[in-house]
């Protein structure tokens, strides 16, 4: 029975999720250089461990989104170059009183969407239980409730195969702070409807000696040659493997077809690897770990050479690419829209834009969208009993960050109905940051407060107050520059704005990014809540 409950919440949550339009093209971050060119990163946004699907002209990514929901976002391109967000699997991630509290770094790891038999379908690993697959007949949605495949600790990033002969396999790798080891990876047969393992799971690859920490596979077979692409060397500063076989279970033989070189691309490894409709190109999405910008997404050409695939540029001829910086767009057929996921939102529709992500499984009543009126009403939700900081906070509603530089702005109206009720601009990371107004002694008071190491349980620092003017629109802005230095400054007119708190260096979460947003808190229980009514929030140069 719980099962199914959790089932109908996960589809219920979906409708809205696949209904939302795209928001306008970015101000701060547009790849396609509209001369038939583009520039890296293709995707300058946490879409970390991405996989691509081709399916006809139209290409579909997904990426790991841990404890953040709606979970396993998914995005459409055209052209691999412009790409919108269409939806998400779930808006409750499973086990759903497990997620209901944050859970930094743990839920969906590396995922995989293929598409077979007229469905597409995402495999995805949760580290402390194991391999999970759903399937939808569209990618925006609704998505099945997600079966769990193969309960295991240290499971990680599955990539299934259906094979000519009607066979069907799923490669994985192994998290070594669950299994207790890693740099291997294993194959096991799999039901022809993947919704089952059959038989003994068997090491087909050991990378300690070449490639340590080799993980994140992902499984292809091209001209008889069964291919494994797969990361080694670690998340900032490894490299692309290619592994082939003429037999699924090896011996394979293993080649490194991509490395940071000359190039200011670290770590330039895990992604996806396609083609265009013709057939002529062929491409590889992959990721660059960022650090506070979290893992941003590249696009480099591929092509292949004595069965080899070689990755970005190979000047040098020696079948190890380096990723290219610029290059010209995928030949496609026919017009495509300049287009970029979403980050503004006027929260003019009646759900949230899909750039959004709650930090735990949201709960009734945290937030209501409004959109005839044009605001998003948050309301303030109790602390947590054993509060220290921002880390045990479910109802962080967070993006994000979509550039190197940009401005982030929120026109709110607070209306506290009790003492110590907060609400505010958030920059979020193992160190965080924001702007909180507060109720105080009939007085509503505007703040700095960081924290270091919240992970850790470490206590906030507030800096010195500012009274501000009861029942009326405030504006909370912070200012991201290079190195992801950050400055929030506030404006009761939207025009002037004066800078408050000294300068915070935004962190990286846990295996994320920092992300920005909003929240609404209050200390204890009553049986009434105050409320911020969001009227818009801007990303702009």
């Amino acid at each position: 029975m719980l099962r199914r409950i959790a089932g109908i919440l996960l589809l219920l949550g979906l409708g809205c999720l696949a209904a939302r339009a795209q928001g306008p093209v970015s101000k701060v971050w547009v790849p396609d250089l509209g001369n038939g060119s583009y520039k890296n990163p293709v995707l300058y946004a946490d879409y970390s461990d991405p996989d691509v699907v081709r399916v006809g002209p139209d290409y579909y990514l997904t990426s790991s989104s841990f404890n953040a929901v709606p979970g396993l976002q998914i995005l459409h391109s055209r052209d691999l170059v412009n790409w919108t967000i269409i939806g998400a699997v779930f808006s409750q991630q499973p086990p759903l009183a497990d997620f209901q509290q944050p859970q930094h770094g743990n839920g969906v790891w590396a995922p995989a969407i293929r598409y077979h038999n007229k469905q597409y379908y995402i495999y995805y690993p949760d580290p402390d239980r194991g391999i999970y697959v759903t399937r939808a007949k569209h990618p925006a949605g609704p998505w099945e409730a997600p079966v769990l495949v193969k309960e295991a600790r240290g499971w990680i990033d599955p990539c299934p195969l259906w094979d000519d002969d009607g066979q069907a396999y799923l490669v994985h790798a192994f998290a070594g702070s669950r299994a207790g080891f890693k740099s291997v990876l294993a194959l096991s047969r799999m039901s022809p409807d993947g919704l089952r393992l059959i038989g003994d799971d068997v090491l087909i690859f050991d990378g300690h000696e070449k490639h340590p920490t080799i993980e994140g596979p992902k499984f292809y077979k091209r001209k008889g040659y069964y291919y494994i692409l797969a990361p080694g060397g670690g998340v900032a500063t490894g490299w692309q493997v290619a592994l082939r076989s003429n037999n699924p279970f090896g011996p394979y033989e293993d080649k490194i077809v991509m490395a940071q070189g000359k190039t200011p691309v670290n770590g330039p490894h895990q992604g996806a690897w396609v083609d265009t409709p013709d057939g002529k190109e062929h491409w590889f999405l992959h990721f660059q770990d960022q650090g506070p910008y979290g893992r941003v997404v590249h696009l480099q050409p591929l092509q292949w050479k004595n069965d080899w695939p070689v990755i970005g540029s190979d000047a040098d001829g020696d079948g190890t690419g380096e990723p290219v910086l610029t290059h010209a767009k995928p030949a496609v057929k026919g017009p495509v829209t300049l287009a970029t996921p979403a980050t503004s939102d006027e929260f003019e529709a009646n759900s949230l834009g899909l750039q959004w992500q709650w930090h735990a499984n949201p709960q009734v009543g945290w937030a209501f969208p409004n959109g005839p009126q044009g605001y998003l009403r948050l309301y303030s939700v109790p602390l947590p009993a054993d509060f220290k900081n921002m880390w045990q906070v479910p109802n962080l509603l967070l993006q994000k960050l979509p550039a190197a530089q940009f401005t982030a702005t929120a026109r709110l109206r607070f209306t506290p109905r009790f003492e110590g009720e907060k609400t505010g601009l958030i920059m979020m990371g193992l160190d965080y940051a924001y702007l909180g107004l507060s109720s105080q002694g009939g007085k509503l008071l505007l703040a700095p407060t960081t924290c270091t190491s919240a992970d850790k349980g470490s206590a906030e620092a507030s800096g010195g107050s500012v009274e501000i003017p009861a029942k009326q629109p405030i504006y909370l802005r912070v200012s991201v520059k290079e190195g992801a230095k950050c400055q929030f400054s506030y404006s009761l007119d939207g025009q002037t704005f004066q800078p408050i708190g000294s300068e915070f260096q935004a962190r990286e979460g846990k295996w994320i990014g920092a992300k920005m947003g909003l929240f609404c808190l209050r200390a204890g229980k009553t049986n009434d809540a105050g409320n911020v009514d969001v009227d818009w929030f801007r990303v702009e140069p």
